[in-house]
Parts: structure tokens; sequence; C-alpha cells
């Protein structure tokens, strides 16, 4: 973290957008920058998608659904495709997890061991299920035959979120793919580097072009492009309610596309007086501190009974002290920097917030460092909160809050 010291940087081979199989320039030959979250400096110009380059990408989409043999492939060739797609991850894991690392600020070897390898689980998870995409038959009255026939619902808009780069990718388009649809993915703006590689990689395992396009851009724009389009049959999203809510309102606007939302949420962790506290503690630091807190479901909330409180507390604010904060690279550290500029000072305001109200400060609170967008460990204690149950176990239960940054 301090500024003499030296970080890794991956190679950067993709920047541009990537339409109907080729790398291309914005039309309007807008860049903007993707920058390291450790040191804070530019690690790429990627090119700005904008409302024409989604329609290009859209129009490429369509054409390979509607006149494509991606959808009329069986379901088996589907399968192996993804499968060598899979295939060439497993090849590249070490240079995936590198341009996450560096991009998002993940943990290099978290990258390797669980990112990578899940993305790739899931891809082949459904290349399995490619060719299993079944009907029904149903019993009627009368002299006729009734029966259910499945298929792809064509064009599939896809925004992603940038805590978990990867794993949203073929989260969202693995299912997609199975069903013989084609996609349009918008990556986050903060972290575009590996949903472009992917582009790349897919080509090189004969996935058709046109059936997967990737748009990096903003929300307002390329998001917005996407969810309004009247050529876009479907759209996944995760993030946060307010952008959710814009994305309900625009698909409707339009065509009534079906939406999928995963949005962000707050998870409390409650702990009773017969719990293993030492377990307790270190399952509720893992809650909050695992990739940095950028976690939808992240413990930033903790209920301890009063018989346990007091150890409770003691013991997580060691554990915290102990959570070591460092590069990402560097296999001995725990938690890399928040995400962006952006993200880093929300994180910073909440916690001015937790004491200007009032709450106790037992570690943390300040930043990591003189460089890049590290920020220490955080706990409060005597947070305020309205407790709403009538139950007597729950009247009981004292909060200590994790600050650390959510994607919500």
């Amino acid at each position: 973290m301090g500024s003499n010291e030296m970080v890794m940087v991956p190679e950067i081979k993709h920047t541009k957008l990537f339409i109907n199989g080729e790398f291309v320039d914005a039309a309007s030959g807008k860049t903007f920058e993707t920058r390291d979250p450790r040191t804070g400096d530019v690690l790429a110009h990627i090119a700005e998608a904008d409302k024409a380059d989604v329609d290009l990408a859209v129009g490429a989409a369509r054409e390979a659904f509607e006149h494509g043999k991606w959808p009329r492939m069986s379901g088996y060739e589907r399968g192996r495709a993804m499968h060598k797609l899979a295939d060439l991850m497993e090849q590249h894991t070490e240079e995936l997890a590198a341009l996450d690392g560096a991009d998002a600020g993940k943990l290099l070897l978290l990258g390797k061991i669980i990112d990578i390898p899940a993305a790739v689980q899931m891809l082949r998870y459904y290349a399995g299920a490619a060719d299993k995409i079944h009907g029904e038959s149903l019993r009627v009255s009368g002299k006729y035959q009734g029966y259910t026939l499945k298929e792809p619902i064509g064009v599939v808009g896809i925004i992603i979120p940038w805590n978990f780069p990867s794993l949203m990718f073929f989260l969202k388009i693995s299912p997609a793919l199975a069903a013989g649809c084609t996609v349009v993915v918008k990556p986050a703006e903060q972290t575009p580097l590996s949903a472009l590689y992917y582009a790349h990689l897919a080509k090189l395992a004969g996935i058709p072009d046109g059936v997967i396009n990737v748009v990096p851009g903003f929300g307002p724009t390329a998001g917005a492009a996407i969810a309004s389009h009247m050529d876009v049959d479907s759209v996944a999203f995760t993030g946060s309610g307010e952008v959710g809510r814009l994305i309900m309102e625009a698909s409707a606007r339009s065509n009534l596309k079906t939406v999928s939302l995963e949005l962000g949420g707050k998870s409390p962790l409650i702990i009773f007086d017969d719990a293993d506290v030492d377990m307790a503690v270190e399952l509720s630091r893992l809650a909050i501190f695992f990739n940095k807190g950028e976690v939808c479901v992240a413990g930033s909330r903790v209920y301890v009974q009063e018989g346990i409180y007091d150890e409770f507390v003691k013991k997580a604010v060691v554990a915290a002290q102990n959570w070591k904060v460092g590069d990402p690279f560097d296999v001995a550290t725990n938690m890399g920097p928040q995400v962006d500029k952006e993200q880093f000072e929300r994180v910073l305001r909440y916690i001015e917030h937790g004491k200007s109200e009032g709450a106790t400060l037992l570690t943390g609170g300040k930043r990591a460092g003189d460089k890049g967008y590290y920020i220490e460990p955080t706990i409060f204690a005597d947070v305020k909160v309205i407790l709403t149950s009538t139950r007597r176990t729950r009247q009981k239960v004292y909060t200590s809050c994790y600050s650390q940054g959510e994607n919500n």
C-alpha cells in the first residue's frame, strides 16, 4: 500500500467493443478510463458504447438469432461449444484472475481457486443442460393432443455489476446460451476487462459471430439503451434497487420485455448465547470482509444476545485488526482495495455517518496506506436501532455494526 511498492499489472489485450465477432471502436470514437484500485492509476482506455453501438450489437444478436446457426444447433452441439469455452477459461485461469484482480481489487489467489473455477463450473452446468430442455405432453378432454414446447426467447440484454465480474458474466450468459439465445452484455464500467477477454475466448471456442456481444459503457447511456431497446426480448440485471426500478420502467415503456432482477439487500446475522463464540466471530468477519465487503448479501449488521455480547465484541475487534489489508496479488493479503474512488469515498462517508450519529467506533474507520482505495476493517458498536419484533429473545439483542462497501 505504500507509495514505493511495485504492483503487478497484467497485460491488457482487449479494450474495444466486441460486436458480431469483431473488436471495434465505439461509433463516437469515445473511450473511458478503467483504473487500478491498488494505485488509482489508469489501467486502460476502453471503447465507450452508446446507443448507436447498442443498436449495432442488438442488430448482430438479432441476425444471429433469426438467421444464424446457434439457435438451430442441437442442444448437444451448443453444449460442446460451451464446454470448449470452459476448457479455454481453465487454460487462462491465471490471466483471467489477474484481470479481475487489477480491475476490481479482488484477491488473485481467490480468483484462481474460487471465482474463475466457479464461473467454469457454472458454464459447464448449463452446457450439460443444453440438450435436456424438454416440454410436456398434457392430458386434455376430447379428441385433442396438448403439449408444451420450450423455445429460446431471442435476444437477451445483460447488465452486470463490478463485484464479481467473471461469476456474474457466466451466471447470466450461460442459461441464455444453453437455450439458444443470443446476448448483448454490458459489463460494469469499473470492471470491463475480463468480459472482453471472455468474448475473445468465445470466438476461439467456435461460438458463432453475433451470439455474444460485449458493449462496455455507462448505465444512463449503454445500459438504458439495452433496457429500452425494442428488439431486445429479455433483460437481466444485477445491481441496486434504484436502477432495477429504472430497468423495469424502461422495459414496460418499450416492448414489455421480460425482466430478471437480482438486487442488493441488507443481511443481518443473529447470534444467541448458546453459540460457539469463536466460530461466530470468524463467520461474521468473513461475512462482511470477504471481497472487501462488496457483496450484496454482506453481513453488515450483527445482533448479539447480551449474555455473550462483551466477549463477542472483544474478539471481533481483535479479528478485524488481524485481517490484513494490502495488495490483492499478495497471497498473505486478506482484503484488497475498494473497487474505485467512488465506492472508497462512499464507505468513508458511511463511517463518518456512524460517528456523527453516536455509534462507538471500536476499530478501523480510516484509509489504509497512502495510495489506492484501501480502507481499514471497521466495527461500530452502540448503534441506534429500532427493533420491531415483539419476541423477548429479539428485544434483548444488541448490535455491533461492521462498515464496509456493499454492492447496492
